[in-house]
């Protein structure tokens, strides 16, 4: 279904030392993984210092998973992406998202705003950054990678993204299937797509990891969906089975969803290098 190869990222949380960054950097392309990638929340990694130290200590690409576009100011994020974009030789992944966290909003003094209202400043800030950025000398022009699991963003995405990447929440719909209804997402980005849909490479994020239901924590996809655990294990975005079960899964979602680029959090670092070994 798709000619993407598998890439794997991992969401680094925390900063610490300068040494101790570099050395858990060096540990994340040491295990395999092709795309360092940071979060975009308070009281975790300042996104841009952290892939700018990164880029020092390993030849992987680096990405923002995802900032938060609701309290950016696109002259601003213009001149950030450019300079990280140029420091790192060309390996920038700008992830976007809305922002979904109202406290943060609150932080920043910007009204959290309904959904329509926050995808509205999203697609405004990523059409006037990529103005900005295409007026520069150099032309930084990274990637852009969307992710969400409403329809409203999917169609956007369709449009205007080169990577997206499907939430925990893809696989709810109440009353269908997860599967299903990641399944349906997957067609409303082909139909915005059209033509285009082929150059999107598709990304999962990848919420809970574990060999049994007993191993697996799936508390912050309880906080995230409401769900029961019975349902919640069938999720795509939650992975439990050996190495070699949890690789065949993957190979599956590739051939029948296309997803090729599976991303993960820092806890489940080395668990998940032991999947890569089996794709690779």
């Amino acid at each position: 279904m798709t000619n993407h190869p598998f890439r794997f990222g991992v969401t680094l949380l925390t900063v610490g030392s300068r040494s101790g960054w570099r050395a858990r950097v060096q540990e994340v392309e040491d295990l395999g993984y092709d795309v360092l990638q940071v979060a975009d929340h308070l009281g975790l990694t300042a996104p841009f210092p952290a892939l700018v130290a990164a880029a020092d200590v390993t030849s992987i690409r680096l990405g923002t998973f995802v900032l938060n576009a609701g309290i950016l100011s696109p002259a601003y994020l213009a001149r950030d992406v450019a300079d990280v974009h140029r420091l790192t030789d060309g390996r920038l992944e700008l992830g976007l998202g809305t922002g979904y966290v109202p406290t943060e909003f609150e932080a920043a003094g910007v009204p959290f705003g309904t959904a329509g209202e926050r995808l509205r400043k999203l697609e405004t800030t990523l059409t006037e950054t990529r103005a900005l950025l295409a007026a520069e000398a150099d032309h930084p022009q990274p990637p852009i990678m969307l992710g969400g699991a409403g329809e409203r963003m999917l169609r956007l995405a369709g449009r205007e993204a080169d990577i997206f990447s499907f939430s925990i929440m893809a696989g709810v719909t109440p009353g269908v299937a997860p599967q299903e209804a990641l399944a349906r997402r997957i067609q409303v980005l082909r139909d915005a797509a059209g033509d285009r849909f082929d150059d999107i490479e598709l990304n999962l994020f990848i919420a809970a990891l574990g060999e049994s239901t007993e191993k697996v924590d799936i508390e912050i996809v309880r906080q995230a969906s409401g769900l029961p655990e019975d349902q919640i294990t069938q999720l795509p975005g939650v992975l439990i089975g050996s190495p070699a079960e949890v690789a065949d899964r993957l190979r599956r979602y590739r051939e029948e969803f296309g997803l090729s680029y599976i991303s993960v959090l820092e806890p489940h670092m080395a668990a998940f290098a032991e999947v890569i070994k089996h794709l690779r």
